[in-house]
């Protein structure tokens, strides 16, 4: 039986909480039918995880659907480069499922074309249309671009006012989520910073897959997807993995695998 340090690991760092909801709920495949404890000996969430008391959540919300409103924001620039060389991290996050996206940039000036290309996928995949989008106003979603694009689709804009960031609450939040979740991997792995987009892109993964969504009761993916989530494939960030070596020519008493860091 393993223990439930190494599912809270496995689940990256998320907390005790959610992980008895999804087991209370039945919402996932694969995580033991236990009640999960918090002996909070986790070091690496001490690490990563210490701020403030937050601000209260709004109760009741009109959202009825997915697409409905996307609320995104931008950070960075981090001061450390990714391995792929990049230093701003896009999140989009749909406020009816609080499903995210996350997008890797090397300059602000990327990211209307990467909104532009992904709303009209989306759209595509989910059947949805995006009504609005909610952001603040940094000259990478408030331009001229991004003003023609929302206008041929009808997609109506909101702003934050400036210096008021908690007018832009969900997308704050989930950035403060996944760069906790980051930085308690990375300080669990043992792995230098440069990989921070890794970590933020499996803390991503895993939250849409593991988080409780209010009033719904239900994790983001199956709210998108339409079916509970499996996990009982995951590992934790950073754990020593061998691949097997498909690619180049081997001898007969060659080895077949190499060794490798799971990101």
């Amino acid at each position: 039986m393993m223990s439930p340090k190494l599912w809270h690991r496995r689940l990256g760092h998320v907390n005790f909480k959610t992980m008895n909801k999804l087991v209370k709920g039945n919402l996932v495949r694969g995580l033991p039918s236990k009640t999960f404890e918090n002996d909070h000996t986790c070091v690496a969430c001490q690490k990563g995880k210490q701020h403030k008391a937050s601000c209260k959540t709004k109760l009741v919300s009109s959202i009825s659907q997915p697409l409905q409103m996307l609320h995104m924001d931008l950070f960075g620039p981090t001061s450390v480069r990714s391995i792929n060389h990049k230093t701003y991290c896009l999140v989009v996050t749909d406020d009816f499922s609080r499903f995210s996206w996350v997008f890797f940039l090397a300059t602000k000036s990327e990211t209307s074309g990467i909104l532009k290309k992904f709303i009209t996928e989306i759209e595509n995949q989910l059947n949805h249309k995006v009504k609005v989008i909610r952001s603040d106003n940094g000259t990478e979603f408030k331009n001229r671009e991004m003003d023609e694009f929302c206008r041929q689709k009808g997609i109506k804009r909101e702003y934050s006012i400036a210096r008021t960031p908690q007018q832009n609450g969900v997308a704050e939040r989930k950035n403060r989520t996944l760069i906790e979740a980051a930085r308690t991997m990375l300080a669990d792995s043992l792995l230098p910073i440069v990989f921070w987009a890794e970590a933020v892109n499996t803390a991503c993964y895993v939250l849409n897959r593991v988080l409780v969504t209010k009033p719904h009761n239900k994790t983001p993916y199956e709210l998108i997807i339409g079916r509970a989530p499996s996990i009982s494939f995951m590992r934790p960030f950073g754990c020593h993995v061998t691949i097997l070596n498909t690619l180049d020519p081997l001898g007969k008493f060659d080895g077949k695998a190499e060794e490798g860091f799971l990101d």
